[in-house]
């Protein structure tokens, strides 16, 4: 293969950040006019190092590096397991360095495949984060959005949802131009087996006043964070059916997908489900066994792109929607842009975080909407400046227990 000599190098390293011109002669840049990829497909190109930080709130950042300078940019986090993970992208490490980052499907078999024990949440998430990485630096080396890499847009922007619990929350967010909201089932208290009537009507009143100030043109959906008894969130689901819900969010625990179908088959109302659901083989599950029409892979933890793209694909044989799960950062938003950029039956994307604070251009709202990202690989820049006094976190899961009797309940 060509080897890259010191210009070629450097010329790739400034494309990376944005200054490719600057280190190009008039006849380079003519060049470049002409193909805006900064690596030739027969350059050398090799993974040098992995680079994990954590970053505040609760984040798992990662960088790989190439020899060409090209930096790839990932989120393999398990929430409240960031140390975790970070040790299994370091124990990933060595299988990386020196090869060709570029053949993105074959190293994710292989990350995948050699692991004897295969799957759960550490293995898929840690790889989920390299996934996005390598396709990062792909695209980049390309000089295109991943989109364009999967087949080019099938839309022109991009819908997105708030998170919204309050009649004070929907306004603020309404305000700053989001017409799509998701909210939990209100509560006085940590959620019982056996619900009282009091408990229900509480957390259908509270939903009918968002319902109202969002308004019948605009979204808003309840998520149950599988904290609910199948029968309480049959009771639950009955009492928010006049309030049409865009989806109600794991009805039940998530593994528990002949209940979850059970639950499905008793209403009218979308059910969705899949942050906890790694893989295509966890997804098959749930559409053989029709337990959702809304699908929430999460980039950060469901397989990356690579495998969320094909999740789509199955999804799309059942006439499923998806909707990609993400209360992470602007590094998982980015890669599910791309995935929303790309597959014909998605829904809306989730955010907690625009990036503001993180990355050099952050995403904005219009009328509901994001904008598809025009820039190479993810479309983002981490701003490091602005990230200096987010380093490092002990970000810990809650620890929730009954207030009558002590004993540990869900969250």
């Amino acid at each position: 293969m060509q080897k890259l000599n010191r210009r070629s190098v450097l010329s790739a390293a400034f494309a990376s950040i944005g200054w490719n011109a600057a280190a190009q002669t008039p006849s380079e840049r003519q060049i470049a006019a002409k193909n805006s990829a900064p690596i030739s497909p027969k350059d050398n190109l090799k993974v040098t190092k992995l680079e994990t930080i954590l970053v505040k709130p609760r984040w798992l950042f990662l960088k790989i590096h190439t020899n060409a300078g090209i930096v790839g940019l990932g989120e393999p986090i398990t929430e409240g397991r960031a140390l975790t993970c970070a040790t299994a992208v370091k124990e990933i490490e060595p299988y990386l360095v020196g090869k060709d980052p570029r053949r993105v499907a074959h190293h994710w078999q292989a990350i995948y495949r050699h692991a004897f024990y295969r799957g759960g949440p550490i293995l898929t998430s840690a790889l989920s984060g390299i996934d996005q990485a390598l396709w990062d630096i792909k695209g980049k080396a390309l000089g295109v959005p991943v989109y364009e890499l999967l087949g080019g847009p099938t839309r022109d922007r991009v819908r997105v949802y708030a998170h919204a619990g309050t009649p004070d929350a929907i306004k603020a967010a309404m305000a700053k131009g989001f017409t799509a909201f998701k909210t939990g089932p209100a509560k006085k208290r940590p959620a019982r087996y056996i619900e009282t009537q009091a408990a229900v009507e509480y957390a259908v009143e509270r939903f009918a006043e968002l319902r109202k100030i969002v308004g019948k043109e605009n979204d808003v959906a309840i998520d149950f964070h599988g904290a609910i008894s199948p029968a309480t969130a049959k009771l639950l689901i009955k009492g928010l059916e006049p309030y049409q819900p865009m989806f109600v969010e794991e009805p039940c625990q998530a593994q528990n997908h002949d209940v979850m179908a059970e639950i499905a088959r008793g209403t009218f109302l979308p059910i969705a489900t899949g942050e906890r659901v790694f893989t295509k083989w966890g997804f098959r599950e749930v559409l053989e066994k029709k337990a959702a029409m809304v699908l929430q892979p999460d980039l950060c933890h469901a397989g990356g792109i690579t495998e969320v793209r094909l999740i789509a694909g199955m999804a799309e044989a059942y006439y499923a929607s998806v909707a990609p799960h993400n209360p992470l950062g602007p590094i998982s938003l980015a890669a599910g842009v791309q995935i929303a950029a790309s597959i014909p039956n998605f829904l809306c994307q989730e955010q907690v975080s625009l990036g503001e604070g993180y990355i050099k251009q952050p995403f904005k709202v219009s009328e509901g909407y994001l904008e598809l990202p025009k820039g190479p690989g993810l479309g983002i820049e981490l701003d490091e400046n602005a990230m200096a006094d987010k380093i490092h976190h002990d970000w810990r899961n809650q620890e929730s227990y009954d207030t009558d009797d002590g004993s540990v309940v869900d969250w």
